[in-house]
């Protein structure tokens, strides 16, 4: 196979090393492509680069806002050309759905054109003061932040890395991404349509594991800001690491998100998002509702009927469009199943999956049948840890303020729902949750306009929306005296 190359200062290359890894089909086992291996001094060449388009070329930097608009609208165009093809890679990297995938892409355009149309408007404020030293004119205006480095997981390929990757443009930055080592197709082809739209050097692209290229960027005194999406025990390495410069620094991390459900909830409706929650995309969600919180009296019909759906998910070869595809590695499919034994050894009900799928052709790949735990407590490693996996546990609550408490014990605050009947103690339950994304009667929504992140361990800022364009700027006061000459500030 032709080793799949990265991208840096407006050319492609391979590592210094001539290292490189395989990509591998997690339904089938089978490499599809092999890449090139990034290194230490292959990041900071990458940073390097970066610099030198912000700093100096300043192309991409000095461009009006309405012309780097119109050209993220081309790469959306360009996008929507290569839809089947870009759904595909994913699929066929990751493991998700086709359909999953395909709604990924969708998404990841309207992401382009939604930055393309908001970094043609205006930010900023008008002040005119009074005080002190005079009358004063003051004025604020949002500069782009500088060379940004973006680091996303595997889970979303092509999604993430556009959800960091258009509002740090739009916002007139040059970057340097980081896929995970895990799927990385989809984003070299998306830096193929870079390569016909962006000047030279202001997007750069690495390829290779976390550990080395993400520690480099995080330390790199030349990188101004650092945007994380995974693990929190990853988020907190990268803060410290990013402490020697003092960079910006924007964190998107793990969550164990609460799903709490009330007697008065419509069943079928409750047990459908909840699979929504916790089953798409086999459970690889950060925000994904992995603790389900169900009023006692409900309980027993609620799980009964969640069994039963989960029992009739179909596992299959992605691209064929099962309900849940494939773990995106045999290592991650072990790690998981490892959190499933946990369970059933510290007393939790397995009430469905708990196991390895291997019928048929799957017996080849990596796929983990849709698991329910029952009977759970908070001192459980299932219910406490990140599983990131099709992995949902369930506990029992007699009163709303118990609800509360159990679904804030958790140290993550990223999402949380509430379904019932009664919308005065919906609002009232969603406004005590200690989490960034919410939703009343449904799960996992997302929107482009809408901001996205969480409380305590589960980061650090917002992605999407204004928040998102807004992370990647510098707001500047810029003060004018309309008043010139001498004020007597030290006469008395």
């Amino acid at each position: 196979m032709e080793t799949r190359k990265m991208y840096i200062d407006g050319a492609w290359v391979e590592s210094m090393s001539g290292k490189t890894f395989d990509s591998v089909n997690p339904a089938t086992g089978e490499v599809i492509a092999v890449i090139t291996e990034a290194g230490v001094e292959d990041a900071r060449l990458a940073v390097a680069a970066a610099k030198k388009s912000f700093y100096e070329t300043r192309e991409w930097r000095d461009m009006d806002s309405q012309t780097r608009g119109d050209i993220l609208l081309k790469i959306a165009d360009r996008m929507d050309e290569a839809r089947d093809e870009l759904a595909r890679l994913d699929c066929m990297d990751m493991g998700k759905p086709l359909r999953e995938a395909e709604a990924d892409v969708d998404d990841a355009i309207h992401n382009f054109c939604y930055y393309s149309s908001l970094i043609k408007t205006p930010h900023g404020g008008v002040y005119e003061v009074n005080e002190g030293f005079g009358k004063m004119h003051s004025y604020t205006v949002h500069e782009p932040t500088g060379v940004c480095a973006l680091i996303t997981p595997w889970n979303y390929p092509l999604l993430m890395g556009v959800w960091k990757l258009a509002p740090a443009l739009a916002a007139g930055n040059s970057v340097v991404y980081k896929p995970s080592s895990n799927c990385v197709l989809s984003s070299i082809r998306l830096f193929e349509i870079f390569d016909e739209l962006l000047p030279k050097g202001c997007a750069n692209l690495v390829l290779g594991p976390g550990g080395t290229i993400g520690n480099e960027l995080a330390a790199n005194e030349d990188v101004d800001m650092i945007t994380f999406t995974g693990s929190t025990a990853v988020g907190q390495s990268i803060m410290r690491a990013a402490a020697g410069n003092v960079k910006k620094i924007g964190l998107e991390l793990g969550g164990k998100s609460p799903n709490i459900i009330f007697a008065d909830a419509d069943l079928e409706g409750a047990v459908e998002w909840a699979m929504i929650g916790i089953f798409l995309n086999q459970g690889a969600i950060c925000s994904a509702g992995s603790r389900i919180l169900v009023e006692e009296s409900f309980a027993e019909p609620f799980i009964r009927r969640l069994a039963e759906r989960a029992n009739a998910i179909t596992i299959g070869n992605p691209l064929e469009n099962p309900d849940m595809g494939a773990i995106v590695s045999e290592s991650q499919m072990n790690k998981i199943l490892g959190y499933i034994k946990k369970g059933v050894e510290e007393g939790a009900t397995l009430v469905c999956g708990g196991e390895r799928y291997t019928e048929g052709e799957c017996a080849k790949g990596y796929f983990i049948r849709p698991t329910v735990f029952a009977d759970c407590t908070n001192e459980m490693t299932i219910v406490k840890e990140e599983i990131f996996g099709p992995v949902v546990t369930v506990q029992t609550f007699r009163t709303e303020k118990e609800a509360v408490d159990l679904a804030n014990s958790s140290e993550y605050g990223l999402a949380g729902a509430v379904y019932t009947k009664d919308g005065a103690r919906a609002l009232r339950v969603i406004k005590e949750l200690r989490a960034g994304i919410t939703w009343i009667n449904c799960y996992n929504p997302c929107f482009n306009e809408a901001p996205w992140g969480g409380y305590k361990k589960s980061g650090i800022g917002r992605e999407l929306g204004v928040h998102g364009l807004e992370e990647y700027q510098e707001i500047k006061q810029i003060n004018i005296n309309l008043n010139p000459g001498i004020v007597g500030w030290y006469e008395h």
